[in-house]
């Protein structure tokens, strides 16, 4: 595959996961007020990020590698797996892919009467957090779960690992994540995802984006150096 099928294959990952999980949170999280049967909750919105991942990787991930996070690539870099010379390319697909994904879902929410932006499923810590977290919290957050995606998604895509289940871990994996930490930092993982929405939210929400793209990227390059031990080959 040519560099330009890659990168369109990242930009459409990333833009469906976004679309797909922040607009769970924003459109279908809480349906119709609390309570309502209708409303997904945390567990729904949990699942959908999963199931976007889940989706796009066996769709256009023979294609792209389905990084659809400028973390996964740096961490892959870290491991060894991912060259260098492509890291800024992918990351810029995928940032793109995750704003074109947040401006998509904004103007399909201000077709209702009397939508307020609000949070748009951003990040944040303090008053930003939706259990008011502090930053150290968060950052602690960030970096541990984005490290256990990296661990997760270097072992199930090692040539030791069964064929073909990849994506089925990898999506669960991030399902795991967002029950444990959307009520810390609503959950990034990704810097393109925390891009994506933040310029669509409400004030404050841009202020907070550098603890998601550097807690992020601290896990992932971490866990790539770890999982680089960790299956290294052996005659």
């Amino acid at each position: 595959m040519g560099l330009a099928n890659k990168l369109g294959a990242e930009a459409f990952g990333t833009f469906w996961l976004v679309f797909g999980g922040c607009g769970s949170a924003v459109i279908a999280a809480n349906f119709g007020g609390d309570g309502n049967p209708l409303g997904i909750g945390l567990v729904g919105v949990s699942l959908a990020f999963g199931l976007t991942v889940l989706t796009m990787a066996y769709a256009v991930g023979h294609i792209s590698g389905g990084h659809f996070n400028p973390a996964v690539s740096l961490g892959l870099w870290a491991a060894g797996r991912f060259p260098a010379r492509d890291l800024v390319p992918y990351v810029l697909a995928q940032v793109i892919g995750g704003v074109l994904a947040g401006a998509a879902l904004y103007h399909i929410c201000t077709g209702k009467p009397g939508f307020e932006a609000g949070g748009f499923a951003s990040n944040g810590f303090d008053a930003r957090s939706p259990g008011g977290y502090n930053l150290m919290a968060a950052a602690i957050t960030e970096v541990l779960m984005t490290f256990f995606f990296l661990i997760v998604i270097l072992g199930a895509t090692s040539k030791r690992a069964p064929a073909g289940f990849a994506p089925i871990a990898i999506g669960l994996c991030l399902t795991l994540i967002h029950l444990v930490s959307i009520p810390v930092t609503n959950t990034s993982v990704n810097p393109a995802r925390s891009t994506g929405v933040a310029f669509f939210a409400d004030a404050g929400a841009v202020s907070q984006l550098w603890l998601f793209w550097l807690a992020p990227i601290v896990g992932a390059v971490v866990a790539g150096f770890v999982s680089r031990w960790l299956q290294a080959e052996r005659d």
